[in-house]
């Protein structure tokens, strides 16, 4: 969270520091190295994934340094030289770093972080770089398809209570938000990124007083100007909205007020919210929303919709802060590439799982638009001297079946990073999570239909250049032959 006392720079996994300790004392100090992050695959078997947690990698990177606490537990563990310790106490950062903004579509294999730095800083910033981008990109991609199923109805993320602990609530409700949830009732996140807190009361309020009457009355004097009641404590049809319609009468309706509206939370939500509609509906309370939560996911909504359920906006909680249903994101960081006297030699990891084959050399991850229509035809992934001009035809190609061939004319290309860190100075400003969730809203819109499918989504075509491709190929060649 925003707490400056917190210094997270030893939130990091041992090896980290001994192969830093490692590289300190060899002739490969100062060797300049570039690794990547990527992820696999996207959670749920969706179509794409939602980037993520930018602001919060910036702020842990303005931040690096020893505290003399961090110095002295490092030495206690008996592991790093004197020499490296004394380095460690004036720690300064100087990476380069690229990064894909908050708010982008994301794809598998594209490198959506790039450091750029010597190697003992470069893999000091492993753990905390995946942590941060892995967390809120998965949230931010779980809430994308819970707004997606909700078709246009507001959802508010109500999961603080069951998040991961504090840091998961606070950070993830910012997720969601990125993701495309209108609110959230985490209070904290809500005041630190200028979003809309929502929430009224929980079951607890109803319990406190000697009848749900009672509870209702008091609420509705207490907030006339935003009663939204709670309706399924005892019973919802019976008592609940018998209750809630008595108090706007005797409550609201003479200071002149409407009510906002009531919350289901328990029992067959689609068949209480269509009573619900119709008994709201003929006591003239027509204008008076219908707010719906209880585990609630993207399936079950997209069910509650295709069955007729008259509810206006969803409160989402322990599905969307833990992403239930896939609960790790999968980012990886690569060494991608070294740097030595000027020349770049690039680097490969093999597997016999293909998937784990990394991407080598210094690369640059492209996207191009359809002119007339805006929609997103294909990303490519070039090394980095080359360039692609829109003004000319470009031949893209799928990197395994490599006789799939396109040649795209009349498109855009864009750069899908961007410079963040330069010698470890800060050269990018992050938006506000209200700017980031609009921008993600347009990123969203320009993917065709087929990539949003919720089942067996159209594979987006994520292509290698022709030069990456050879240099990959020639690389493995070379390996198989060793």
């Amino acid at each position: 969270m925003k707490n400056k006392s917190l210094n997270l720079t030893m939130l990091m996994d041992l090896y980290e520091m001994t192969m830093a300790n490692g590289i300190f004392t060899s002739d490969m100090r100062d060797t300049v190295t570039y690794f990547d992050m990527f992820f696999r695959r996207v959670p749920d078997k969706g179509g794409y994934a939602i980037m993520a947690g930018v602001e919060q990698l910036i702020e842990y990177m303005n931040d690096l340094h020893f505290d003399d606490e961090d110095i002295e537990y490092l030495k206690s563990l008996n592991l790093f030289c004197d020499e490296f310790i004394d380095y460690l106490k004036d720690f300064k950062f100087d990476c380069d770093v690229w990064a894909v903004p908050e708010g982008t579509v994301i794809f598998p294999h594209e490198p959506i972080v790039t450091v750029r730095g010597n190697a003992m800083q470069a893999l000091m910033l492993e753990t905390m770089l995946l942590v941060t981008i892995n967390h809120q990109s998965l949230i931010a991609t779980k809430a994308n398809r819970i707004v997606r199923a909700a078709q246009g109805k507001p959802v508010m993320e109500f999961g603080a209570r069951r998040a991961h602990g504090s840091g998961a609530s606070y950070y993830g409700a910012r997720a969601a938000i990125i993701g495309g949830a209108v609110g959230t009732s985490c209070v904290l996140t809500a005041k630190d990124f200028g979003v809309k807190a929502s929430g009224t009361m929980a079951h607890s309020w109803v319990q406190l007083f000697k009848d749900e009457y009672t509870a209702f009355k008091t609420y509705a004097e207490k907030y006339p100007d935003s009663c939204l009641l709670l309706v399924d404590t005892y019973n919802v049809l019976k008592s609940g909205i018998p209750n809630a319609i008595k108090v706007f009468d005797e409550v609201l309706k003479p200071l002149g007020k409407r009510p906002v509206g009531i919350r289901i939370d328990s029992g067959d939500i689609t068949y209480l919210s269509k009573k619900a509609r119709k008994m709201l509906d003929d006591a003239g309370y027509s204008d008076c929303k219908i707010c719906v939560s209880n585990s609630l996911d993207e399936h079950l909504i997209r069910d509650m919709i295709a069955q007729g359920a008259k509810v206006d906006s969803y409160g989402v909680g322990e599905r969307l802060i833990t992403a239930s249903s896939e609960a790790v994101f999968g980012g990886v960081y690569k060494l991608a590439a070294l740097e030595k006297n000027g020349e770049v030699i690039p680097k490969i990891k093999i597997s016999e799982n293909t998937a784990k084959i990394t991407l080598p050399g210094i690369k640059i991850p492209w996207r191009l638009y359809d002119k007339d229509t805006g929609k997103a035809i294909a990303d490519v992934i070039t090394l980095n001297y080359e360039k692609i001009d829109s003004t000319e035809p470009y031949e893209i190609f799928d990197p395994v079946h490599t006789w799939k061939r396109k040649v795209v004319t009349n498109f855009v290309a864009k750069k899908l990073q961007v410079k963040i860190f330069e010698k470890g100075r800060q050269v990018y400003e992050s938006p506000s999570v209200s700017e980031i969730a609009a921008y993600c809203k347009e990123q969203v819109d320009s993917m065709w239909d087929e990539v949003k499918r919720f089942e067996n989504p159209h594979a987006y075509y994520v292509d290698l250049s022709e030069d990456l491709w050879n240099l990959r190929n020639d690389l493995l060649r070379k390996l198989n032959k060793n």
